[in-house]
């Protein structure tokens, strides 16, 4: 939806099923105009709808067929709907199967990445309205783990700026405003703002008083990914903005956040799911931080007898919960870190002009926090942001 400033609002339709365009159609129809008819209910309108599309690589390329496309242009049409950002980060299958590490791959040093993400850009300039600028989301660069060598990144490197020639010249064809973000998530290449920074300068070395890379790359800011590294929004963001960084889109997302006692590791087994990688950042009463690849990594010491924690450690973990949900009893979320995003945009009205809610784990979640349906749990949402976004004027 159109907010104040220019921007737009939308959630992700990462959080339906759907790896074919016949199955991100039929959820498209079943879910999305649901929750856009919830949603003009609460704001008592009846404007165009945003939608943050994610497309697989092989719904990418059926898409990009000319006819296909033209019959999607006429849905949106004919359903007051438009599509202003795609997350083109999972490039496979996003459900229903162990997903894990293998969301990060194909990384970026890689050329499949790359054709990839061209094609979302020349499927998102053709459907994208004369007047919304458009965003691509994608991984950042590629997971630690995968052992990287500084040949592969400088590979990555050159495929980014290549994708940054490309998307120069779609915008050009098509006479629109386009940008990639290099989502940092923990664990990755990109995990900090820092990090962020750092992998910039040196893709500004690469090519000297090249201004392309300003304006078509630039970082997706997910608030989860973040706030589990321990940063506060208004460092991180201003961090990015003072070097220059484009913040090319914002995930309004919450990660669950414990003191991991004894107790509260045994409830945590229930967030505990082979689908996704929920990694998690444990910090000392002193600061020091320590990372673990996944949840289960983190319990299984203590499964086996290691010493309880000293008190006031806390655990910040990778794993999405609804925005208007407040778990109860052992746990808490970042949703501080949202609170002071917003506030940062408020007081940066020409940055982050596009919004997007990312709580891809309903399937996942333990039924306490789970919604009745995903409908619901995206009404939810969408009525807890503009509560937020309105007692900020930002709605």
């Amino acid at each position: 939806m159109r907010l104040l400033h220019g921007r737009h609002l939308a959630y992700c339709t990462n959080i339906h099923r759907g790896e074919t365009w016949a199955e991100i159609s039929r959820a498209l129809e079943q879910h999305v105009l649901a929750v856009r008819d919830r949603v003009r209910s609460l704001r008592g309108l009846d404007g165009p709808f945003a939608i943050g599309l994610r497309l697989s690589a092989a719904a990418a390329r059926e898409l990009r067929d000319p006819a296909r496309l033209d019959e999607f242009r006429r849905w949106l049409d004919r359903h007051q709907c438009y599509v202003f950002t795609v997350n083109g980060f999972p490039y496979g299958q996003f459900h229903g199967t162990r997903v894990k590490e293998q969301v990060y791959a194909p990384d970026w040093t890689t050329q499949e990445r790359l054709d990839y993400t061209q094609t979302l850009f020349e499927i998102l300039a053709q459907i994208l309205p004369a007047d919304v600028e458009g965003s691509v989301s994608t991984v950042p660069v590629s997971f630690k783990a995968f052992g990287r060598d500084s040949a592969a990144l400088s590979q990555a490197r050159r495929h980014l700026w290549t994708c940054v020639e490309s998307i120069e010249g779609i915008s050009r064809r098509h006479h629109r405003e386009l940008h990639l973000g290099l989502e940092p998530e923990p664990l990755c290449t990109l995990e900090t703002s820092a990090e962020a920074v750092d992998f910039f300068e040196q893709l500004r070395a690469d090519r000297p008083g090249d201004d392309r890379l300003t304006k078509h790359l630039g970082i997706n800011y997910d608030c989860c990914h973040l706030a589990i590294e321990y940063e506060s929004a208004q460092d991180a963001l201003t961090r990015l903005r003072h070097h220059g960084l484009r913040l090319s889109k914002v995930h309004l997302s919450n990660a669950l956040r414990v003191e991991p006692t004894a107790k509260a590791m045994q409830a945590l087994k229930a967030f505990a799911d082979d689908t996704y990688f929920h990694q998690v950042i444990e910090r000392a009463p002193d600061g020091t931080l320590r990372r673990y690849t996944d949840l289960p990594d983190a319990l299984a010491p203590h499964e086996q007898g290691a010493p309880a924690l000293p008190s006031g450690t806390e655990w910040r973990i990778h794993f999405h919960i609804p925005l208007h949900q407040k778990p109860a009893g052992l746990f808490q979320t970042t949703a501080d870190h949202v609170a002071q995003t917003l506030d940062w945009l408020r007081r940066h009205p020409d940055a982050g002009s596009h919004l997007e809610m990312e709580t891809y784990t309903w399937e996942v979640l333990p039924s306490d926090l789970k919604s009745r349906s995903v409908v619901d749990q995206l009404a939810l949402e969408y009525a807890w942001t503009f509560g937020e976004l309105a007692a900020r004027a930002l709605a």
